[in-house]
């Protein structure tokens, strides 16, 4: 039988092309490929924290799969600089649109039985587990932008000051609803400051 040609897992190998934080000046510049698979392991992990010490039924592993996937829209997009993105509901809520226009054009790009998949991927769902989970995705995505704040400050780049402090305020709000956020901050963020030596 002869299959239609899918460019899906092409364009998702574009991910590295799409640098984070284009418009500041960076010591070392980070991909959205890299970003993503830190965002997964963060997610997971934070789904973990949550089942172990807080008694919750959360998919670990879906989290790490939304993580994965959760910008994928930009490869369409570009990345869209925070401040520019939240300046106001009305950009907010069209870029919202954008990022769905450009979702459903990389699902079009999947042959049809492999396509609910996918879609049920980049989909929250409408349950209470599903939306936890989202949040807990968010809350890593804006841990890995801590990070690399943190990361760019430790490398003398204050460009990244302003940007450390208003990632941190939103963490600390997400962490005083979230307490796997809150174990996070207090166990696993100071260490990305350590030197490898420090670390092994």
């Amino acid at each position: 039988m002869d299959r239609q040609q899918s460019h899906f897992s092409a364009i998702l190998s574009r991910l590295r092309y799409i640098d984070r934080w284009a418009l500041m000046r960076n010591a070392r510049t980070e991909n959205l490929s890299e970003h993503s698979l830190e965002v997964a392991m963060i997610a997971h992990l934070l789904c973990v924290i949550g089942n172990v010490r807080h008694a919750r039924r959360l998919d670990a592993n879906r989290a790490a799969l939304v993580g994965m996937y959760h910008d994928v829209a930009e490869i369409i997009t570009g990345d869209m600089p925070t401040p520019v993105k939240y300046a106001n509901g009305h950009i907010r809520d069209a870029y919202r649109d954008v990022e769905a226009a450009a979702e459903e054009r990389l699902l079009d790009t999947l042959p049809a039985d492999l396509r609910p998949t996918f879609v049920e991927t980049l989909a929250t769902g409408e349950g209470e587990a599903d939306q936890y989970l989202a949040r807990l995705v968010k809350a890593a995505d804006k841990l890995s932008a801590l990070i690399k704040c943190l990361e760019e400050r430790a490398a003398g780049n204050t460009e990244f000051a302003t940007a450390e402090a208003a990632t941190r305020a939103k963490l600390d709000e997400m962490a005083a609803e979230l307490p796997e956020v809150a174990d996070f901050m207090e166990e696993f963020l100071p260490s990305y400051g350590s030197t490898l030596d420090q670390l092994l």
